[in-house]
């Protein structure tokens, strides 16, 4: 249940026994799937009830895995951010609708990445043709071929998941996730009529800076995956330039900007576009993540499956897929050749560590093929909009300082060994 997770802590021990009566006045859930018209809310009285009431909306549903099936990453990124449009427009009191998507709907730009719309049909490549329609009945006709072969269901996900990423590719998005969520800011700003529209483009998001206390986090993001594999004794090196910037935020820093946005832009019939990341006004470099991963680790070592201390060394990061392809064979490929030949030899003797040792190149190389565009990416988010937001805030609203958004103030050192890490630990790696 949503109000028995550890992020509600704080409030439930300032409301103790009043906590549980508190939230029933002021949240209710209702049931429903974004992927269906009238987001699934069946029940009339309860739907006409939202469209009389509601007067601000806020879509964050998405999925946010990089290799998504195609279908499924269309109805809910893509089909999803319309249904939920659609919805907001019948709701009679209606002041702002907001869209949370991602900053790296921009693919691999290099330079400074402008807070700007999408236009309809636009591609990062310019291949013409992209129609949101076709890239449906894409999916859909792909997925009758697949059943009509009678393929097992894992063979079926592994084809539409392929699918996603070469129609991403064809037009220059490096995966489904940003693809589908670029389609999906396409049909908001078509389709918004006079509704004041509102796009929040956050970078990686991380753990909490301060609010509702340091550190806490949920499920395993971009870097975190990278951190995951290297704690645990499976990543002892990645492609990419240490030079580079990381834009990292923090979770709560998203939330206020998010909640700032909408006190700024109620009943103005417009449509905003907002950065919220570190790479322009505090950058940390990948260095940084590096070091201090090593610094943590070390003292606070992850237990292996015997519940030994994992040794960790510091990453070994190469600046071109080469070198890294070159290290990978040297390491890996041929000693674990040289181990299924053993295996084979003497019986399956080796069955286990060979395994294993399968096992985490795939992982490796998994993430590899996921995050790639990532590790060598060269552009910065523009957040011009981002700051005038801020500055207004401070000006015109009271306690505007509460709901701090600014990464400046973010010590990345401190921030990543005394929070960051600690919390992924606490919350993630379990």
């Amino acid at each position: 249940m949503v109000l028995g997770k550890e992020v509600f802590r704080v409030l439930r021990q300032k409301l103790g026994s009043g906590f549980d009566s508190f939230m029933s006045e002021k949240v209710i859930p209702v049931p429903g799937d974004i992927t269906c018209k009238n987001l699934g809310v069946e029940e009339t009285d309860l739907r006409d009830k939202m469209w009389r009431e509601v007067d601000i909306v806020v879509n964050i549903a998405a999925t946010v895995n990089f290799d998504e099936r195609y279908d499924d990453s269309l109805h809910i990124n893509t089909m999803g951010a319309k249904h939920v449009l659609e919805f907001a427009k019948k709701c009679s009191k209606l002041q702002i609708f907001v869209h949370v998507s991602t900053a790296y709907v921009g693919g691999q730009q290099e330079g400074l990445i402008l807070e700007k719309p999408y236009q309809m049909g636009e591609t990062l490549n310019g291949t013409l043709g992209l129609d949101i329609q076709q890239e449906l009945k894409v999916a859909e006709e792909r997925l009758k071929e697949l059943q009509a072969e009678k393929i097992t269901i894992k063979e079926e996900r592994i084809a539409m998941k392929e699918l996603g990423l070469k129609r991403a590719r064809l037009y220059g998005w490096p995966n489904t996730y940003v693809f589908t969520k670029a389609m999906g800011e396409m049909l908001l700003g078509h389709y918004r009529e006079n509704i004041p529209l509102v796009i929040i483009r956050p970078t990686i998001i991380t753990s909490t800076y301060n609010e509702p206390f340091p550190g806490w986090i949920e499920g395993v993001r971009t870097i975190d995956s990278l951190i995951l594999g290297y704690s645990k004794g499976g990543l002892t090196g990645f492609p990419g330039d240490p030079k580079l910037i990381m834009d990292v935020i923090p979770g709560d820093m998203v939330a206020n900007s998010i909640t700032v946005a909408i006190v700024a832009h109620l009943n103005h019939p417009s449509e905003f576009i907002y950065h919220v990341g570190s790479s322009v006004t505090h950058p940390v470099q990948f260095a940084m993540l590096r070091e201090t991963a090593y610094r943590y680790f070390s003292v606070n070592p992850c237990m292996d499956s015997y519940e030994k201390p994992v040794k960790v060394g510091r990453i070994e990061m190469f600046n071109n897929m080469d070198d890294f392809r070159r290290y990978m064979a040297i390491r890996y490929f041929i000693p674990l050749k040289v181990l299924q030949v053993l295996n084979m030899a003497f019986c399956q003797y080796f069955k286990g560590i060979y395994g294993d040792l399968k096992r985490k190149i795939n992982f490796v190389m998994r993430l590899v093929e996921l995050y790639e565009p990532y590790l060598y990416f060269k552009g910065v988010f523009d957040d011009l909009n981002t700051e005038m937001l801020r500055k207004a805030a401070l000006v015109n609203y009271a306690d505007a300082s509460m709901f701090q958004f600014d990464p400046k103030c973010i010590n990345w050192e401190n921030y990543f060994v005394n929070i960051h890490f600690p919390g992924l630990v606490k919350y993630v790696f379990k």
